[in-house]
């Protein structure tokens, strides 16, 4: 029990060291993933997303707001006022300005509507007069009577076949600052998308604009948040309701929300000229999947690791408890097993000889005057003398018989499958052997002889007594003589 007691206890010790190695691994891969992690989340909330917001309103600059800086030009224009002014003498003048304006800044129409004639100036000619109870001219009136110089607005556009137009109409004044006309240019719907979806592949990031009320005013091909068209407003969105609220004030500002279990980075910037919201929206997957794939690579490595040091000490520990196992069982001189090794055995090999009815032999052997040789050549004359005749009574024995060193000079011997008379024979031949052999030791040849007691196993025996009768048996052959072997016969055997 104590030995049995002691291999748990170091088990237990293994693994708990395992347990705290692979915990170890987990909190640093752990604490490294999250501090990589809250690393990247800040460097692309404070870096990367405003650095991309930068250079989109560049882009925008250049692709969006180049066409107001135009339609402000032209309002400025002093050829268009003094046209004006001058009574609209020669409409083809205005038809070339238009066009002119038209191929030189690349604009995809270019307009101009004259608040005395409400006359509509195209660069391909007089388009129509606008009409105040017209659908389709409300924008001009819209126009004529707001506060702001210009604004920003989509209608088909009538003089390329009601093709969607995003228009930029601005307000024109004469010297005096009196309204005489709105002027502008347009950008085909279609364009401005393929703009964002350029912007979108490029930078890898989300873009839409979305105006002061909330309400999409401009998305990629494939639409805004979730999914969400041009028009509807972010607050009809469960995952953008409570942005809407946060819109910056004043005009910038990083936030974080979640749609469908996934995060999200967001950049907002107020754009003057146009006086919307630009959105850049990154995914956090997107983000974090190269460190999250290191995180598992290194779990992954990490359970490697800890499975092999487990299977390593596995294997010190068995190697261990069988050198344990042989240390409690084996007698360390003869190397034969021990009293705990024998009995391990002997319960074994009595429990098969009496269930399967098969006769079984005990045999005590004593080597005669052994502390005479002991006393007159010394103690390590007596352990070579011992070594010899544990080799020499293993070569008489078969390999399954079962022999120990029981203490001292004393042995014991079970002999399976075999009956009383052919263990007599055995006992006899391991006698004449022992007498007849020389054990030579430094310089001297010594000579030993055996008294050996036999008894053969019984139905109702057990190791106990089994051993009793032969040590009876040994302790007739030392009383009458020594160097010969007796039996203790049972009233009855197995046949």
């Amino acid at each position: 029990m104590p030995l049995r007691s002691s291999l748990y206890s170091q088990r237990s010790l293994v693994l708990t060291l395992v347990a705290l190695l692979g915990a170890g691994f987990l909190a640093t891969s752990l604490l490294s993933y999250y501090a990589s992690r809250a690393s990247i989340r800040g460097n692309i909330v404070n870096t990367e997303l405003p650095l991309t917001s930068d250079t989109v309103y560049s882009e925008i600059q250049k692709d969006l707001v180049r066409p107001i800086l135009i339609s402000s030009m032209m309002s400025r224009d002093t050829f268009m006022r003094d046209w004006v002014v001058n009574g609209e003498q020669n409409p083809e003048q205005m038809t070339r300005y238009l066009d002119e304006v038209m191929t030189h800044y690349g604009a995809y129409t270019a307009f101009f509507v004259s608040n005395t004639s409400l006359t509509y100036y195209h660069a391909k000619g007089v388009l129509k007069q606008v009409k105040i109870d017209e659908p389709r001219d409300a924008w001009y009136f819209r126009v004529r009577d707001m506060k702001d110089p210009y604004e920003i607005n989509v209608d088909p556009d009538l003089a390329n076949k009601d093709n969607l137009t995003f228009f930029i109409n601005y307000k024109v004044y004469d010297y005096h600052n009196r309204f005489i006309g709105a002027a502008g240019v347009g950008l085909t719907v279609d364009a401005v998308i393929k703009l964002i979806d350029k912007y979108q592949q490029r930078y890898q990031r989300s873009v839409y604009f979305v105006d002061t009320f909330g309400r999409l005013v401009l998305t990629g091909a494939e639409g805004g948040p979730e999914g969400a068209r041009i028009g509807q407003g972010l607050g009809e969105l469960e995952s953008m309701k409570s942005l809407v609220s946060q819109l910056p004030k004043p005009h910038s500002g990083s936030y974080e929300y979640s749609t469908h279990g996934q995060g999200h980075f967001l950049n907002v910037r107020f754009i003057p000229e146009l006086n919307w919201y630009l959105f850049v929206d990154k995914r956090e997957d997107g983000a974090l999947s190269e460190i999250r794939q290191s995180l598992y690579l290194n779990l992954l490595i990490c359970l490697l690791v800890t499975l092999s040091v487990l299977a390593l000490l596995n294997r010190v520990i068995k190697r261990f408890q069988s050198k344990i196992h042989a240390q409690a069982t084996l007698d360390s001189l003869t190397e034969l097993p021990n009293r705990r090794g024998f009995d391990i055995l002997a319960v074994q090999a009595l429990h098969e000889a009496q269930r399967e009815t098969r006769p079984l032999t005990a045999l005590l052997l004593d080597l005669d005057h052994f502390k005479a040789l002991n006393d007159t050549y010394g103690h390590m004359a007596g352990d070579q003398i011992l070594i010899g005749f544990a080799r020499d009574l293993q070569s008489c024995l078969r390999h399954a018989d079962i022999v120990c060193r029981w203490g001292g000079e004393e042995f014991i011997v079970l002999l399976k499958d075999t009956d009383g008379d052919t263990g007599q024979k055995i006992a006899e031949k391991i006698r004449q052997h022992v007498e007849q052999h020389e054990y030579a030791y430094n310089g001297h040849s010594l000579h030993l002889t055996v008294s050996i007691g036999a008894t053969t196993l019984q139905r109702e025996d057990t190791l106990h007594s089994l051993l009793s009768r032969a040590d009876h048996a040994m302790y007739r052959a030392k009383q009458t003589g020594r160097n010969r072997t007796c039996m203790e016969m049972p009233h009855s055997t197995y046949a």
